[in-house]
């Protein structure tokens, strides 16, 4: 290439004239691939190397001959191309400004680089949207004086210490790249050149923009601080007051798709299905199927808004509600075990369980009237759930139930407590079974053994007992006469009974129950408050 050419022109002269057959006649690319060196080639090497052993290749022995003919092939093209006028006698400048297009290929030619032509003291590469790191090939020209890099797109560091090499570079332009900014320590670099080299080159900080960018540090920092910690403040209360609030989505999540094997039962108006949250809480859910109206909805919120809030052990829990067009339903804690009436026809509990689930629905009705009058609930055996832990559970509500009013409520407890004893179920709905009723009338207080469950001991102070409950329960669904008793009378009762079945399972039979009765009079009112 020009490069083994020395300073003086008869050495580029020879140089260039090996190549001369078709140098210029094909691409520089054909010519690579096509050329081979000279017979004597080699000889005119050694030749040069002899007239002046300066020249670059003239150390790298034993010669690389065939990087060092592509070099020659490589020289003459680019001598061409940067428009030089006497590319036989002269090589002094690589002017490839704004041909973004060869400039790469040029550029990946690093046998060139390494034999730069002594005579190069020019290279322009500017305004070629080059991309990458600085190419270090360049630092090979080592006696060039001027470079220019500008207009690219050139990032990361800058080898600023390679350019102790370029001792003769008087002229530098790496303006319009995207360098990484230098080190305070390598401050001395930018003295060795004007200022105009490194207009918005990355490596300098532009103090304009160093200004607006302090004034919007000190002024907008705090003000995103403020504004993140109203966010997040919003968003926790937003958080904390729709945590009870279920998307269609998640409940569709929760029981994969409403799945049939996820589809527990159906109650009237809902189905209920079995869920997993994201959580892996279990969840009951329960679907209302048919279409409320706007009133009605919103009428489903308040009332929702209310069953979150309830917290006693004997009412399951409920989670939360989801309120859509698509779908309304409610969702509550999954309970494991099974529902009372099932406990009663499959388990034959002995008396003082029966006493202790009475006392237990008893509490959770107590809390619910005295706490949340407005709230209505279903005292079905069937609807009420048995923990594992024998705790008994009111888990379904009444919702939009104008019409539930106290003396229903204490109509359906009494109900409630017949079934337990008895173990026999309403045949017809709510108002107008009888039979049950009518069944119990007839053998109260003569014949109370026959309506007792039959597969319970019936030892005389089970009988007296259950005798109790029976006359409690006729008195709770009397309501033609209005003598209903109050529900502070109601927990009353039933503390003084639940003392009673206390003291007959422990033989104690000493204390009258008058006396128990004023003792326990608070025992169902706050029996399992959370």
């Amino acid at each position: 290439m020009a490069s083994i050419s020395a300073d003086s022109l008869h050495l580029l002269t020879a140089l260039l004239s090996i190549s001369i057959p078709v140098i210029f006649t094909a691409t520089v690319v054909e010519d690579l691939d096509n050329l081979q060196p000279p017979p004597d080639f080699n000889s005119t090497i050694i030749n040069n190397c002899l007239r002046n052993p300066s020249l670059r290749y003239c150390n790298s022995t034993p010669f690389d001959l065939h990087q060092i003919f592509k070099s020659t092939i490589v020289a003459s093209h680019l001598c061409n191309i940067s428009s030089n006028p006497n590319c036989v006698e002269s090589f002094p400048k690589i002017d490839l400004h704004s041909q973004p297009k060869i400039a790469p290929l040029y550029l990946s030619f690093t046998f060139f680089w390494k034999y730069c032509p002594l005579t190069i003291l020019s290279i322009d590469l500017s305004n070629n949207s080059l991309k990458g790191n600085f190419p270090t090939d360049v630092f090979y020209c080592s006696q060039i004086q001027a470079l220019d890099l500008s207009h690219n797109n050139l990032s990361g560091d800058l080898p600023i210490h390679n350019f102790s090499l370029l001792e003769n570079l008087t002229f530098l332009n790496l303006s319009y790249n995207d360098f990484t900014e230098c080190r305070i320590s390598d401050s001395h670099f930018f003295e060795r050149f004007n200022s105009t080299s490194f207009v918005r080159s990355g490596l300098v900080p532009n103090h304009k923009e160093f200004r607006i960018k302090a004034v919007l540090l000190l002024v907008g920092f705090p003000v995103l601080v403020l504004v993140m910690v109203v966010f997040w403040g919003w968003l926790c209360f937003f958080r904390r007051r729709n945590r009870h609030m279920f998307t269609p989505s998640i409940l569709k999540a929760a029981t994969d798709g409403f799945s049939v094997r996820n589809l527990v039962g159906r109650n009237g108006r809902a189905s209920v299905y079995r869920g997993v949250l994201r959580d892996g809480s279990e969840v009951r859910v329960e679907i209302y199927l048919d279409t409320m109206s706007i009133e009605n909805r919103r009428r489903f919120v308040e009332h929702c808004k209310i069953l979150v809030q309830l917290q006693h052990k004997n009412i399951v829990p409920v989670l939360g509600w989801c309120d859509s067009r698509r779908l309304m339903a409610i969702v509550t804690e999954w309970v494991d075990g099974q529902n009372i009436e099932t406990w009663l026809s499959t388990c034959n509990p002995p008396w003082k369980q029966r006493v202790q689930v009475i006392l237990g629905i008893a509490a959770g009705v107590c809390y619910l009237h005295e706490e949340w009058p407005q709230v209505g609930y279903n005292l079905k055996t069937r609807n009420m759930m048995l923990s594992v832990d024998g705790e008994p559970l009111i888990t379904r509500f009444k919702l939009l139930d104008d019409h539930h009013s106290s003396t229903k409520k204490t109509y359906e407890f009494g109900m409630f407590m017949l079934e337990i004893v008895t173990n026999r179920r309403a045949a017809k709905e709510l108002e107008k079974s009888v039979d049950i009723v009518e069944w119990v009338k007839s053998n109260y207080p003569d014949n109370v053994e026959n309506v007792i469950d039959k597969r319970m001991k019936k030892r005389v102070e089970i009988v007296s007992e259950a005798a109790e409950v029976l006359e409690f329960g006729l008195t709770c669904i009397d309501v033609s006469k209005s003598h209903q008793p109050s529900w502070d009378r109601i927990c009353d009762l039933l503390s003084d009974i639940s003392s009673t079945a206390i003291s007959s399972a422990s033989g104690d039979r000493k204390t009258s129950r008058v006396e128990r009765g004023g003792r326990d009079r608070q025992h169902v009112h706050h029996r399992g408050v959370e």
